[in-house]
């Protein structure tokens, strides 16, 4: 039997993207913790960091801390959740924090303690990704946890003359290397194709670039801040647990 109730608001867990360090999110964590009221964390990695992840290795050490962070906040929070946003490959990344299947000897089984994953321009699909992100859509595609977590994905839509000049030229090649579709409809590094999760909530940003080194208004910055995060109101239509254990109806 199920029961309707809504979850109380969570904390956030924002994990970055590739090479960029954790100051880039401090407006970010500061507006979701004032839309929410909770604590917000950026999970600390440096560029060196971000150059292991080639290997499984490097993943494992950056999912490792993550997993760390979220078990601190889960635990001081009234609802024993988290919210997890990630950006570019940490939404790809944190998608392995939810199984209890091992990766690289660890078990990380973290569905139940995570509310909500929002992605904002996660490269998911590409077809000649790296061997890692192939692995987390082979073994995990689409919302593979719904409705026990809720999953969103946020995508850029913005037109090659509203990128930087230096990003211009990067444009095309990035989208025929992930979609095979050098004119795809994208945020000037990962086409919509990609960062829009099957099954998941979706949300298009209009004239908004991968981060600010491809665009003025990135998903961070502080014009495009209120146009997503509203996506992790507590309010928001979402599954809740009965006291079976199943997913309830949404509440």
């Amino acid at each position: 039997m199920s029961v309707e109730t809504r979850r109380p608001a969570a904390p956030t867990l924002i994990l970055g993207g590739f090479l960029i360090t954790p100051e880039a999110y401090a407006p970010m964590a500061a507006a979701i913790a004032a839309r929410t009221g909770q604590p917000v964390e950026v999970v600390p990695v440096s560029r060196g960091d971000w150059l292991l992840t080639s290997w499984t290795l490097g993943w494992r050490r950056l999912l490792d801390r993550t997993q760390a962070l979220l078990q601190n906040l889960a635990s001081a929070s009234a609802g024993g959740r988290v919210n997890l946003v990630g950006h570019s490959s940490g939404g790809v990344m944190l998608r392995l924090l939810l199984d209890d299947e091992p990766f690289a000897g660890r078990v990380y089984a973290a569905r139940d303690r995570v509310a909500t994953l929002l992605s904002l321009g996660s490269p998911h699909r590409a077809i000649r990704g790296t061997a890692l992100r192939r692995l987390v859509d082979a073994r995990y595609p689409g919302a593979f946890h719904a409705p026990a977590v809720r999953y969103v994905s946020v995508a850029g839509a913005i037109a090659p003359e509203g990128l930087r000049p230096r990003a211009r030229v990067l444009v095309r090649r990035s989208y025929r290397a992930i979609c095979d579709n050098p004119d795809s409809s994208g945020d000037g590094l990962v086409p919509l194709a990609s960062a829009l999760l099957e099954g998941s909530e979706q949300r298009v940003l209009e004239g908004v670039g991968h981060g600010g080194w491809f665009a003025e208004r990135w998903y961070g910055s502080a014009e495009v801040l209120p146009q997503w995060l509203d996506l992790l109101d507590a309010d928001r239509l979402q599954p809740v647990p009965g006291p079976d254990g199943r997913d309830g109806p949404l509440a």
